[in-house]
């Protein structure tokens, strides 16, 4: 009795909070639209998502198609996530099997010696086996033939066992999907990391050539006595300091071409790649479509929704196990107690058949054990699904969200880097008119290169963005 209590307070708090994790507010609640950019607003009354655009066509960049390409292919992650799916498939097979009738066929050989002063022995005594031969001492027994067993599956336990393997495929499925779709966005946030190494590192040199240049007009200024060496020495060590600089960048640009060929699980090579232009590259205006998309697009939320139909399932199959099970035993063959009889027919034919039911009674601890832990499995596959919907909505959310302070962080960005970069050349014709000191000239330098350094960085961050999004939303594994 308390069991069954036990069982219905479980059924019944799994169907509330499977009605609660089935309707997320802001899927469901029309008030919830007031909370979204205007960006998501206009995107989903277009109902369309970018999501749905593969990657081969969502980049446009040669290179990273290729490196993209060869990761999907070769990356390690996968092909281990393939070989998990290999396993669940094979899984359906086995369960599959599992409520159809085993046959079996089988031989075997024996023989035994029956005491005299027992009920079988005073028999063999007084009988023959043929007329005028009389029982051996040791008397065979040789069998071969057909054997069968078959559980019959009057709860449904065994083919709702294999409707969960078919589940845990098609979510292992959604996992691999998952993993791709974080394999393609990795893939291209180191290319673009590798791009903008590249032009911090053209930008270092352009700043080195800059004051080096610098050095050589203070140096002529103090051969006519209108400066000083004070003002070669810091320019040499400016010099100095950014040509130091120019060895970190490249460290950090072998570190990312390790890091794109451990994704494609290769050995390290260079990386080919595209670095012009890089500051004129324009972020791709993405569709975000609806909220409730990001069920039909995102794998993980996919893979979560699966995860808790197993679960359910799972449930019924550990129910079934406070049932009686149902079985038949049949065999068909050959018996004798000497080979020289074993294939005579009708006298060696053998045939047997039984039923068994059987169920428990006493000490099921371990049923009511495993019941309960179906029962939390299931509660805890709708929290985590009710979770990988309110993640992906975040995700989405932010990730618009910094897009569009991106953009105006980079124009504001861009109008500072020309104001510098035009105000070295002031600095210096003062400079050389001697109505500016060396050291505002050589700050200007500085934060031109810092302000240059930030662009960069901002254009990188600005692509990012872009490229998260597009996961965010859930494409990159079609």
């Amino acid at each position: 009795m308390i069991m069954i209590n036990f069982s219905r307070f479980i059924v019944l708090g799994m169907v509330g909070l499977t009605l609660q994790a089935c309707s997320i507010p802001w899927i469901t609640s029309k008030k919830a639209d007031s909370h979204l950019p205007a960006s998501f607003k206009q995107a989903a009354a277009q109902n369309t998502s970018t999501a749905t655009v593969k990657w081969n066509a969502f980049f446009e960049d040669p290179n990273l198609l290729r490196l993209i390409d060869t990761a999907v292919a070769n990356n390690k992650e996968v092909n281990i996530m393939m070989q998990r799916i290999s396993v669940a498939q094979n899984e359906i097979q086995a369960r599959r099997g599992a409520y159809l009738p085993f046959v079996n066929i089988g031989a075997g050989a024996g023989g035994d010696k029956t005491g005299q002063f027992t009920r079988n022995g005073a028999v063999e005594s007084n009988l023959n086996i043929t007329n005028g031969q009389a029982f051996p001492t040791i008397l065979g027994d040789y069998q071969f033939g057909l054997f069968s067993t078959w559980e019959i599956d009057v709860w449904k336990k065994l083919r709702n066992a294999t409707k969960v393997a078919v589940l845990e495929y098609m979510a292992s499925t959604e996992g691999k999907n998952f993993l791709v779709t974080n394999l393609v966005a990795e893939v291209a946030h180191s290319y673009y990391e590798l791009i903008a190494l590249d032009n911090q590192l053209e930008n270092l040199e352009q700043n080195i050539s800059i004051q080096k240049n610098g050095l050589e007009i203070v140096k002529q200024l103090q051969f006519y006595a209108r400066s000083n060496s004070l003002a070669i020495k810091r320019y040499e060590a400016e010099v100095s300091k950014n040509q130091s600089r120019r060895y970190e960048i490249k460290q950090q640009i072998t570190v990312v071409e390790n890091r794109i060929n451990f994704l494609l699980g290769r050995t390290p090579q260079p990386i080919q790649r595209t670095s012009a232009d890089f500051l004129d590259i324009k972020p791709k205006i993405l569709q975000t479509g609806i909220p409730s998309q990001l069920l039909q697009n995102r794998p993980d939320i996919r893979q979560a929704e699966l995860e808790l139909a197993a679960a359910e399932l799972n449930i019924k199959v550990a129910r079934a196990n406070f049932y009686p099970s149902f079985s038949i035993n049949a065999g068909l063959g050959f018996d004798a107690f000497a080979l020289k009889y074993l294939i005579n027919t009708p006298e060696s034919l053998a045939a047997t058949i039984a039923g068994e039911m059987a169920a428990p009674l006493v000490n099921r601890n371990a049923i009511i054990a495993e019941y309960k832990n179906a029962n939390a499995k299931q509660i805890k596959a709708a929290y985590e699904y009710e979770q990988s919907i309110i993640k992906a909505y975040t995700e989405v959310s932010n990730q618009i969200s910094n897009i569009d302070n991106l953009d105006k962080n980079y124009q504001l960005k861009k109008k500072q880097v020309d104001y510098l970069v035009q105000s070295i050349d002031v600095s210096t014709q003062l400079f050389k008119s001697a109505r500016a000191d060396y050291l505002d000239v050589l700050l200007t330098q500085r934060d031109a290169l810092d302000a240059k350094k930030e662009l960069i960085e901002t254009k990188q961050k600005q692509i990012i963005a872009m490229v998260d999004l597009y996961k965010s939303l859930g494409g990159g594994w079609q």
